[in-house]
């Protein structure tokens, strides 16, 4: 008797598991977005990166004429190296070692604006992204939406990417506010 007893259970829990994960995978819907290339082809995503690359190129002309400057004193120093006295070739090497200390320091400040101007550009545009996947995992009856690139998907259908999706409802203006499905609301509150 016991004997059938665990034999019933254990046929029981055979049929639960293979059951089980069909039924499981019916009800569950995943999707992948990538949010750099959304980014990078809504209006807001481009004209961000315009400002960014004006401020990189403002700033690399800046480092390329101090880098310039530091070369040709170098150039001096070399060339003047028999002919200065000890003390005098010395500050001089002391003016280029600070020079060039000075340019990695400036190197590294202006990474770090860069870093935090493409944050500050971006907040937004990625806050609105996110509401309106939010709003596309609810209507599409999704239960998990990842990024691609953060996420470590290697390769996914194309019928589970949103991107497209996520650009298009970006560039006609969803995901503005939370409350209005996307468009803006007509009127504000008080």
């Amino acid at each position: 008797m016991n004997s059938s007893r665990h034999a019933a259970t254990l046929a029981a829990a055979l049929l639960m598991a293979a059951i089980a994960p069909k039924l499981y995978a019916q009800s569950t819907r995943i999707a992948v977005v990538d949010l750099q290339r959304a980014l990078n082809e809504t209006e807001d995503g481009r004209r961000a990166k315009r400002r960014l690359k004006a401020l990189f190129n403002r700033r690399q002309k800046a480092l390329d004429k101090r880098q310039t400057e530091l070369k040709a004193l170098k150039a001096e120093i070399e060339r003047q190296e028999k002919v200065l006295s000890r003390e005098a070739l010395q500050k001089r090497v002391e003016e280029y070692q600070k020079a060039f200390i000075e340019l990695q320091s400036t190197y590294v400040e202006y990474q770090r604006e860069l870093a935090q101007k493409e944050a500050q550009l971006t907040r937004e545009i990625i806050a609105r992204m996110e509401r309106i996947l939010r709003r596309i995992g609810q209507s599409e009856g999704y239960t998990l939406i990842v990024e691609r690139n953060e996420g470590g998907v290697v390769w996914v259908p194309s019928n589970l990417d949103v991107t497209d999706l996520v650009i298009q409802q970006y560039n006609q203006g969803g995901g503005r506010d939370s409350g209005s499905g996307g468009r803006r609301s007509s009127k504000k509150s008080e």
